[in-house]
């Protein structure tokens, strides 16, 4: 059986939130349609996607937003045209970062730009190792939260200083917002605030925002409008984006109102993750609903434990384990959404004590 069919089998999901069906969130989108009366759009002209694109930029304080239809080409996108603008083809990125750990070499291959590395793969990049690169950058990329180490983020201060250095040294600063609405709670900031200070911000339509795909990038009039010409170049100029935008815009206010609820949910979590020293959170508090949980198994023992808790009880606890820098180690991610934050809490208090004992 693959991991898909033993999830349909389970009728408990802990981690993420709920995936309705093709049926319901069609369904859902037709009705939004019919009580909005919304017209789909004309390779990006039409009054939904353009309110939309407004709205975005307003919520992050720019003046212009554009759609994308995926993440990978919006940022690469953008760190080019930075790269361009700024007479340097350097880009200093995370190890962990997506463009490096997940584009298959695309930013190198199809002559985006150059990167280099900075930062511990295990730490948020500081001010220190930013300044300590001797070369002219075009641009710096900094993720918030960052996924591959659990939703870490730097200090408040530290993200300040970072911002006025690269203003000073004329470094375009671009962030990787994927999951900017999920980092508000942990910094207590509005995404206007954090994202004050850089010079481009790309955010997901569909991780915490649970939309069909596509990606909003953010920053001026001009570098927007040089953005939607190089997504047209590389083939992202679909006849319709309407069902990507009414799938993150029917539910985009709710998602984000909920943000705060999920991040007291997660606290919760890690009190309750205390009582079990073989389920080890990373990062050591919140800094936004999401984190990484080690154990002292490996990932084969780890993915075992998982698929008898599935078959026995019914609930489905992560989608994989990955390999911990430890021999006969592991590591998964959870994102503590609408399935824990809805759940009693003693029913989650079980499940994690399930697995706990499976473990030992």
């Amino acid at each position: 059986m693959t991991d898909a069919e033993l999830r349909q089998t389970c009728d408990t999901v802990f981690s993420g939130h709920r995936q309705p069906t093709p049926a319901e969130t069609f369904g859902a989108m037709a009705a939004w349609c019919a009580q909005h009366d919304i017209a789909h759009d004309n390779y990006g002209e039409g009054a939904l996607i353009q309110a939309f694109e407004k709205k975005i930029a307003a919520l992050l304080g720019f003046p212009a937003a554009s759609f994308c239809i995926s993440g990978t080409m919006t940022q690469v996108t953008a760190l080019r045209l930075a790269c361009m603008e700024r007479g340097s083809r350097l880009v200093a990125l995370h190890p962990t970062s997506h463009i490096i750990r997940h584009e298959r070499g695309n930013h190198q291959l199809l002559d985006h730009f150059q990167a280099l590395q900075i930062g511990d793969p295990h730490r948020p990049w500081t001010l220190a190792e930013l300044r300590a690169l001797p070369d002219r950058l075009g641009a710096a990329a900094i993720e918030l939260p960052m996924r591959e180490i659990g939703g870490q983020c730097p200090g408040w201060n530290e993200l300040n200083q970072i911002k006025q250095y690269c203003r000073e040294q004329g470094i375009h600063l671009h962030m990787d917002g994927a999951r900017l609405w999920e980092a508000q709670a942990g910094f207590g900031q509005p995404p206007g605030a954090i994202a004050a200070g850089c010079d481009s911000v790309y955010v997901s339509l569909y991780k915490g925002i649970g939309g069909l795909g596509g990606a909003m990038l953010a920053g001026s009039e001009a570098f927007v409008a040089k953005a939607r010409e190089w997504f047209r170049r590389q083939g992202g100029n679909v006849v319709h984006r309407s069902p990507y935008v009414v799938a993150a815009a029917m539910q985009f206010d709710a998602r984000l109102a909920a943000m705060p609820a999920l991040f007291r949910r997660t606290e919760w979590l890690y009190e309750v993750l205390r009582d079990y020293p073989q389920l080890t959170p990373n990062p050591a508090r919140p800094q936004a609903n999401m984190l990484h949980v080690h154990m002292p198994v490996s990932r084969e023992r780890a993915m075992q434990a998982r698929n008898l808790i599935a078959e026995r009880h019914g609930v489905w606890l992560f989608g994989r384990a990955n390999h911990a820098a430890l021999p006969e180690h592991s590591m998964f991610e959870l994102y503590v959404g609408d399935n824990l934050l809805t759940m009693p809490d003693q029913r989650a208090r079980e499940i994690v004590a399930l697995f706990a004992a499976e473990l030992a």
